[in-house]
């Protein structure tokens, strides 16, 4: 069966220049991140969900025998707990819901809850197919499944409740990976590049596109995986991480 890719303080860094938003060949924008700083991030993180609540990062990372739920400073970088899956299970997508977290499962037919407070498993709830990517958009939560079809879930139990499918200039993005809901629009990493699009969810339409793939010029050695995390900081600051990569950047997007 096929399965996804195996492959200190924040420094200020010299910005890089955000590209005027490009046509290529398409409608679509093409604008490239400004880095703004850098964190530690562990080199041996199978990163799969991030994402910010409070003064928290949490980061779920995946692998079968080996996926972990993480909370880190997001200042930093450091690591402050971490976790096992339950299971064996490969971890996948994480986001917040009030006292509660919630980690999809790749292949393994369920999601978990997460008691936030105190990092232990509450429940599993069936979930199909598979989980990728997971992220709140108010009253409702948004989850990818490594198509071009994102899937809207109930945040109480994960009961689906409809789906939109992605496109770009009339094309389907397939591979959405890891989410980030953000005023009404959705962030997601596309597998298995360095490019992120923004979805309007409504539509499906992505009206945003960025190549990230300059990141790699910053240290990332070149047997890491691909990029596949995206925190929201504050306004347009985000951070970015990828699979196995050392850093995590502070960036500011289009």
């Amino acid at each position: 069966m096929w399965r996804k890719w195996i492959g200190a303080v924040l420094a200020v860094g010299v910005g890089t220049v955000l590209s005027p938003p490009a046509q290529a060949d398409s409608g679509v924008p093409v604008v490239e991140p400004v880095v703004l700083g850098e964190l530690t991030h562990d080199p041996a993180a199978f990163t799969e969900g991030f994402e910010i609540d409070g003064k928290t990062l949490y980061e779920g990372t995946g692998l079968a025998g080996g996926s972990q739920l993480r909370e880190l400073d997001p200042v930093t970088g450091a690591l402050r707990r971490a976790v096992d899956m339950p299971g064996g299970y490969f971890g996948e997508g994480v986001t917040v819901v009030g006292d509660r977290i919630w980690q999809l499962t790749y292949e393994d037919g369920v999601a978990v809850e997460w008691d936030k407070a105190t990092l232990r498993p509450l429940r599993t709830v069936p979930l199909t197919p598979q989980g990728w990517g997971l992220c709140r958009d108010g009253e409702r939560l948004i989850r990818s499944d490594g198509t071009s079809r994102l899937r809207f879930q109930e945040p109480k139990d994960l009961t689906e409740t409809g789906a939109v499918d992605v496109t770009r200039d009339g094309h389907p993005v397939t591979g959405l990976n890891e989410l980030e809901c953000v005023d009404g629009q959705v962030w997601a990493n596309v597998w298995p590049t360095d490019t992120i699009v923004r979805i309007d969810p409504y539509s499906g339409k992505v009206n945003l596109v960025v190549d990230a793939g300059g990141l790699r010029r910053r240290g990332i050695p070149p047997t890491a995986e691909v990029l596949n995390g995206i925190a929201h900081v504050s306004g347009d600051e985000y951070l970015l991480t990828g699979k196995d990569w050392p850093k995590t950047f502070r960036v500011r997007l289009g």
